[in-house]
């Protein structure tokens, strides 16, 4: 059969009619538009037909485009591209019909969401858009079926999936916005609608030239996912046989990962293999990188699956094992608190290859930890963060000493220099350094790899920021440039379970203690703890403290230049 594209100006009267039937095949991502987008269509829909006059004089509105795969042979139409709105208009029409207030309006309206069978030519009614097989039947019953919406409503979503949540808020957004206007706006926006609103059908008879455009192409106001690309490419271009089981493998994958984390995790794999910063697009960059060495079966198989479970164990630090699990997910979720994820592709290499030697995956987490601590210390940039990942990336797929005198996976001697200075400066000024960095060395301190789950984490300072003049934090410290020097550093810096109390900041010691720290509700962390036990918080207090918390972070990262 020749291949052909064509690309047709349509109104919306013709595309829901007995010319089109639409249906969504099973690779597609799931709906996915929010009431954001859903409340931009109509308030652009409202505006663009109001007035008084008579709805032939309102300028037409263009609703984008849309791209099928239109076999002569075959009743429904593939769509590639455009089914977020096609399922929103048609829960549109939907919501139209039944606050119509007539029965002759909700037949007529009916027609735009079914095509009506006929039993002398032996036909039944049909859905005018089908959409994906999980969700098809819960929209035939919800949204498409006559007279079915009001009971929909009344439904608790909590147990819904993400796609039918996204239909359930929708549907709710449209109903009760259009429930509170009158008839006539209502009529208007149908006509509307119907007659002047287009879309432009861009249909190929073959599979491989519609992949090209969509390729190219986004939904209106939600732009196409990375993966959402690699999707139509890989599964697309499967024989049709195998199509629906790696279907289901990976639309299974991208639930458990979520939709963020999914387009991550191909993110981190393109990383592993090209070990270098992504310099074009994802789509265009996984293609040459990783899918020129398997074809889609065997991504699927060896790559997607083993690396989507090992990125659940890594990122939710649940490692299990006959020994060693404990330590290795605390080193993960300390990992897990820095404000960048260039560990992870090498974390996910190495657990990938080595997940069943948990003596191993000890040692490395430990020695990776270290390392992206100590770079996040000295504040690296991305570019030289991304080199040195990638040379330990180097050095796992080699399978090459990574704990010797010069692996990248180790701290030179120099940078164990750069990381105690900065670490014994005005931390405090660091702002995405001070909360990892003093979380981590709470755990030290209480010997337990600590972890904490309250909502509201908060920094104090002992020794307040700006203390009062008659108050004694002026006698223990009269020189301005003593409490410059000691204000931001580690020794006067404690965490707190809840939001600081302005007023309470500038207490006298004493009163700090009992009102701040030992107020009930108040987790105790142990780098707070120690706080309680002094009498005093004066210099030579905070000279043996810094001293003490310097020398637990020395000796945790190996900072000294005789130890690697």
């Amino acid at each position: 059969m020749k291949q052909t594209i064509e690309a047709k100006e349509q109104e919306l009267k013709r595309i829901f009619s007995d010319d089109y039937l639409f249906e969504i095949p099973a690779y597609q991502r799931p709906y996915a538009w929010t009431t954001e987008q859903t409340s931009e269509l109509l308030d652009d829909l409202m505006s663009a037909m109001a007035g008084d006059g008579p709805i032939d004089e309102v300028s037409p509105y263009f609703m984008g485009s849309i791209v099928l795969i239109k076999d002569p042979t075959q009743a429904f139409a593939q769509v590639v591209d455009g089914q977020q709105r096609l399922t929103t208009l048609t829960i549109l029409f939907s919501v139209l019909r039944e606050l119509a207030e007539t029965e002759s309006a909700r037949n007529s309206l009916d027609k735009y969401v079914c095509e009506k069978g006929d039993e002398y030519a032996g036909s039944e009614d049909r859905y005018r858009l089908s959409l994906r097989a999980r969700d098809r039947n819960f929209f035939n019953a919800q949204i498409q079926k006559m007279g079915s919406l009001k009971s929909f409503l009344e439904q608790d979503k909590a147990s819904f999936s993400d796609s039918k949540k996204r239909i359930f808020e929708n549907t709710q957004y449209l109903w009760g916005k259009l429930s509170t206007v009158d008839q006539k706006i209502r009529d208007r926006l149908t006509k509307y609608l119907i007659q002047h609103c287009f879309l432009v059908v861009v249909s190929a008879s073959d599979q491989s030239s519609a992949y090209r455009i969509f390729s190219v192409m986004n939904d209106r106001g939600l732009d196409l996912s990375p993966t959402d690309i690699l999707k139509a490419d890989i599964i697309g271009a499967m024989p049709e046989d195998i199509r629906q089981k790696y279907t289901d493998q990976w639309e299974e994958i991208e639930e458990e990962t979520g939709r963020d984390g999914f387009r991550d995790l191909f993110a981190h794999i393109r990383m592993i293999y090209a070990k270098d910063k992504l310099r074009s697009n994802l789509p265009e960059a996984f293609r040459k990188t990783v899918l020129s060495k398997d074809n889609g079966r065997e991504f699927v198989d060896n790559v997607l699956s083993p690396y989507s479970e090992v990125f659940g164990i890594v990122t939710q630090a649940a490692y299990e094992s006959i020994a060693d699990a404990e330590s290795v997910n605390s080193y993960l979720r300390h990992l897990g608190r820095l404000d960048n994820f260039d560990w992870l592709p090498p974390v996910i290499s190495f657990f990938k290859k080595h997940r069943n030697d948990h003596q191993s995956l000890a040692i490395f987490t430990k020695d990776l930890e270290r390392l992206a601590y100590g770079l996040f210390v000295q504040r690296v940039n991305i570019n030289d963060r991304i080199k040195r990942y990638a040379s330990v990336l180097s050095r796992i797929e080699k399978a090459e000493d990574l704990y010797s005198s010069g692996s990248p996976l180790q701290l030179s001697g120099e940078e164990m220099d750069a990381i105690a200075e900065a670490l014994n400066g005005p931390i405090y000024l660091q702002t995405r350094l001070r909360m990892p960095l003093l979380l981590r060395l709470d755990a030290l301190l209480a010997d337990s790899g600590a972890t904490y789950e309250h909502k509201l984490l908060s920094i104090e300072h002992v020794l307040p920021q700006s203390p009062a003049e008659n108050s004694m934090w002026m006698t223990w410290f009269p020189d301005a440039d003593t409490r410059d020097l000691w204000t931001h550093r580690l020794a006067n810096l404690v965490l707190l379970s809840r939001r600081k109390n302005s007023q309470a900041q500038n207490f006298d010691f004493d009163r700090k203690k009992e009102e701040y720290f030992q107020k009930k509700g108040v987790a105790t962390f142990a780098l707070t703890s120690q706080v309680l036990t002094k009498n005093k918080w004066s210099e030579p207090v905070l000279i043996q403290r810094q001293e003490e918390l310097l020398g637990l972070l020395k000796a945790e990262w190996r900072l000294g230049n005789n130890t690697e």
